[in-house]
């Protein structure tokens, strides 16, 4: 593996988002299966949104706009986009000084085969220096995104044919990457060689879909093929003919937060129910963690699973004891942290009749900031809880994240300096307990996964060189 050393500059944009490409051999409104596909990839990302496609040979019509799926497209921006043979989509998030429609996806540009488009999920961690050293080359960019760095460098390598500047690009980049290319009438999938982010292949009455996850093919009754193999690149013409080739020999070390937290329940990952992997942790702790309660009760959403996973094992009967509100966004990925703290408070209530003298065990799916669980505590003893006793269905998050998760230093995370008991009292929990990570990974279909975020064993050996601070790799 190789040892990537990172100036401070380059520790900003990253992000966690949602990529959808359809390929038909006939044209047809593509334009829409994408917005559905979209739809049920918005918990990846909900600032901003847009769908390219292809029309006339080799030009390209787009909509992107800051806002979720619904905010930005009606039916007036989607009649704009006329029936094509190939279309992507995305759905993003941000962090703080990059949240504006500027970067927005997918990236449209035109190069060395005309107008293109694309769109990224993860987190190029060297990209900017190869920003840098294209700039010295009389390269320009429009924004701050590291999805337009990719795009800029395939075209650079684009000589003979855009998959052989894929295939050179490809092997530049550090970090994480899932991504659906534009190009004339064909589409094509690549996914990194740690297989990092999540990207599955479909099929549809003959079309030939791509999805961050296997959910948003479901929602457009998609037939599920399999995933994109580490370090593959798939093209997919309009004809049909599908070819498939390698950038680099696979490492297989995908995200295990996915499975924790990013990831909807409902979907798979390279042949994994996260469904059941939530279900498994659940189950597991309480098997560990045998607490003297009289109710169970998870964190809405992505924590339910797993918190009747051990009602299940525990005996003790599972209750609802948060509303969430279904029309706020994901607290963890807001880009501030006063958004965040806003949020949570509009975001959640408490089942005052359920909880009401009752000891609560509470199961999340993980700890990051604390802003929210520390908020969610004392809304359940405001409504009546009388103990309130938190078990995470995940290790603690001690180090950052450089491949695509809202985690960039450890002075932002609650785990990073400190311990159980330490943050147990900050939240204000009567007891707080967390899984192992080996049980987390059996419960995940042991596979070797990138952990670095809970113990520094990244897919990728990445050291962050950042003067006065204390973000290198411990």
């Amino acid at each position: 593996m190789r040892s990537v050393i990172i100036p401070a500059k380059e520790m900003g944009v990253h992000e966690e988002c949602g990529i959808v490409g359809v390929q038909s051999t006939k044209k047809k409104p593509l334009a829409r299966e994408v917005y559905f596909a979209l739809f049920a990839l918005q918990h990846r990302g909900q600032e901003s949104a847009g769908i390219a496609v292809s029309y006339d040979g080799n030009k390209v019509a787009y909509y992107k706009n800051m806002g979720l799926v619904s905010e930005v497209f009606s039916e007036e921006e989607l009649a704009l986009l006329p029936d094509t043979k190939a279309a992507i989509g995305h759905v993003r998030y941000s962090t703080t000084g990059s949240s504006n429609v500027i970067n927005a996806q997918p990236v449209v540009f035109y190069g060395r085969y005309g107008r293109m488009a694309l769109a990224h999920n993860g987190n190029i961690v060297n990209s900017t220096a190869i920003r840098d050293e294209m700039i010295k080359h009389g390269h320009i960019f429009q924004s701050s995104t590291d999805s337009e760095v990719i795009a800029a460098l395939i075209n650079e390598y684009s000589t003979e044919s855009v998959e052989q500047g894929i295939h050179e690009a490809c092997k530049r980049f550090v970090g994480a990457f899932a991504l659906v290319i534009l190009t004339g009438d064909k589409i094509i999938a690549v996914r990194d060689k740690y297989g990092l982010k999540p990207l599955v292949m479909g099929e549809k009455d003959g079309d030939v879909l791509f999805a961050s996850e296997s959910c948003a093919l479901d929602a457009i009754d998609a037939r599920v093929i399999r995933d994109v193999n580490p370090g593959e690149i798939i093209t997919v013409e309009s004809g049909g003919k599908l070819t498939s080739s390698r950038y680099a020999d696979p490492s297989m070390k995908p995200c295990i937060f996915e499975y924790v937290y990013l990831a909807r329940s409902d979907s798979t990952i390279d042949d994994v129910s996260v469904y059941d992997s939530r279900y498994e942790c659940g189950r597991m702790l309480a098997e560990l963690y045998k607490i003297d309660a009289d109710i169970v009760s998870g964190v809405p959403d992505s924590a339910v699973v797993a918190a009747r996973g051990y009602a299940e094992a525990s005996g003790l009967p599972y209750v609802d004891a948060l509303s969430k509100n279904r029309y706020i966004g994901r607290t963890f990925i807001q880009p501030e942290q006063s958004q965040r703290e806003s949020s949570v408070k509009i975001k959640l209530n408490a089942f005052r009749s359920n909880i009401k003298g009752k000891r609560l065990i509470l199961i999340d799916d993980s700890i990051v900031r604390g802003t929210t669980s520390k908020k969610i505590i004392s809304l359940l003893r405001a409504s009546g809880a009388t103990e309130v006793h938190m078990i995470v269905a995940s290790p603690v998050v001690k180090f950052p994240c450089y491949f695509g998760v809202d985690m960039e230093t450890k002075e932002q995370l609650i785990g990073g300096y400190r311990n159980e008991d330490e943050i147990c009292k900050i939240i204000g929990a009567d007891s707080l307990h967390y899984i192992p990570l080996e049980l987390l990974k059996k419960a995940c279909g042991g596979k070797d996964y990138c952990t670095g975020c809970f113990n520094a064993d990244y897919a990728e050996t990445v050291e962050s060189v950042v003067k006065g601070d204390k973000t290198a790799n411990e």
